[in-house]
């Protein structure tokens, strides 16, 4: 019993899983909410003339 070779951390392997669970549903709400309100391409500022004092 002593193959180290075979031996599985379940705990990172859980920790794994759930970062993956936790990704998809972020991108899930992520694409939602882009479809919902769309950013729009940022406006440049039009350079104006500056004040005369």
């Amino acid at each position: 019993m002593s193959d180290d070779g075979k031996l599985v951390d379940l705990s990172a392997e859980r920790a794994k899983r759930v970062h993956d669970l936790n990704d998809k549903r972020l991108n899930e709400v992520r694409s939602a909410f882009e479809q919902a309100m769309p950013l729009g391409k940022g406006k440049k500022k039009a350079k104006s003339k500056p004040k005369k004092r």
